[in-house]
């Protein structure tokens, strides 16, 4: 089961997560085969982190909680809040099959945030863009809870353009960059 995981950092929490940074990193390469994503948002293209995405295939519901809540930096009191959604890989790729690589060009989170009928169950034109995307669903995986996607873009507005903004509640957008233990 594939599951989106998003933790926002809390107000002044810098230094502490990077004082966590090693134990961080440990604590996620045990997850490296599970790993289809990951990586901080950050207060603009070159910014301060402000969250972490982790798209994750496990089990079940049950070891995602244990996967998010078990993290080091959410133990300590890193994050102020986590959204953690069942997630469609409508891609079928990890971030490290993107063919645009690591490096080159904004990468961007792109969270919309909905109810009701089901908006973007289909990958839009750009496919080369997209970093990962898919739609995020209830624990039970059967009602339509928003869609989650990692973009390549020129800018905030051309990343946001990746979903159908009529049919969000809201669509938040993140600088993001590509995540890991740095070599």
């Amino acid at each position: 089961m594939e599951f989106f995981c998003y933790h926002r950092d809390r107000r002044g929490s810098p230094a502490l997560r990077s004082e966590l940074a090693e134990q961080h990193w440990s604590y996620m390469d045990r997850y490296a085969s599970e790993m289809i994503a990951r990586g901080p948002t950050l207060s603009g293209p070159d910014g301060e982190p402000t969250g972490s995405v982790h798209i994750v295939d496990l089990a079940d519901a049950a070891a995602a909680r244990a996967f998010v809540f078990d993290e080091p930096g959410y133990q300590a009191g890193v994050y102020r809040d986590v959204l953690l959604r069942r997630w469609r890989n409508m891609l079928g790729r990890t971030m490290w099959e993107f063919p645009g690589g690591r490096t080159g060009g904004a990468r961007f989170l792109v969270l919309g945030l909905g109810s009701g009928e089901p908006a973007d169950l289909t990958v839009p034109h750009g496919r080369d863009e997209l970093i990962a995307y898919g739609p995020l669903l209830s624990d039970d995986g059967t009602t339509w809870l928003g869609t989650a996607a990692l973009v390549r873009a020129p800018d905030p507005k051309a990343a946001r353009a990746v979903l159908d903004s009529d049919r969000y509640a809201h669509i938040e957008v993140h600088s993001w960059q590509f995540g890991g233990r740095p070599p």
